[in-house]
């Protein structure tokens, strides 16, 4: 996918997800998400602040957050949950077309976070959402070229991945096969999806 094609799939991601969130009851806003200690709610306040940050902005939490990403991470999410419901769904809707980056994140980084965190929204409610093939197969090789944060290739050492319904495979060892989007899922450290793949358990 060229650039055009990854922000315009951004682009219907989140125009999608934010359809999603508006129709989810005041109770499944506050359903554990795939994401450990999040609910749907932090997930989706997640989801609505990445295009809005900037550097000084980063800055400034990083600090608070003493230096450690992934409390930064947590934090901020935190924070941008105590907003009104209303006003997330706004946000993640207010980010279609605004074709900004998260200090640090890269485009392919972008890609994945919103298919990711959707699929983190909607599997624990039941809600069958799929990652476009081709969208899927670019968050796919950046998931296993990246290290920090998801360290896919140390924790997946020792398998081969194989996607059945697109060309992608990667790795050496025993054969994990199964769609894309469950590969995906599995590639950023959720469990949820393994039933539909052969060659692992949870």
């Amino acid at each position: 996918m060229d650039e055009t094609a990854m922000w315009q799939t951004i682009d219907s991601e989140r125009a999608a997800t934010a359809d999603l969130l508006a129709g989810l009851t005041d109770v499944e806003w506050t359903y554990p998400s795939l994401c450990e200690g999040w609910t749907v709610r932090e997930v989706a306040a997640h989801l609505s602040f990445a295009d809005r940050v900037g550097v000084g902005t980063a800055f400034k939490a990083f600090v608070r957050a003493r230096g450690s990403f992934n409390r930064m991470v947590d934090q901020t999410a935190r924070a941008e949950a105590r907003r009104p419901t209303a006003e997330i769904v706004a946000n993640v809707r207010g980010a279609v077309e605004h074709h900004r980056l998260a200090p640090g994140q890269t485009l392919k980084n972008a890609l994945m976070d919103i298919m990711v965190h959707t699929q983190d929204i909607t599997l624990p409610l039941g809600i069958e959402r799929h990652m476009p093939i081709d969208a899927a197969v670019v968050a796919a090789e950046d998931l296993w070229r990246m290290g920090f944060p998801f360290h896919a290739r140390r924790r997946l050492a020792g398998h081969r991945l194989v996607a059945t319904d697109a060309d992608w495979s990667a790795g050496e060892g025993t054969e994990v096969s199964g769609p894309i989007e469950a590969l995906v899922m599995l590639l950023a450290g959720r469990t949820a999806t393994i039933p539909r793949l052969t060659g692992i358990k949870v």
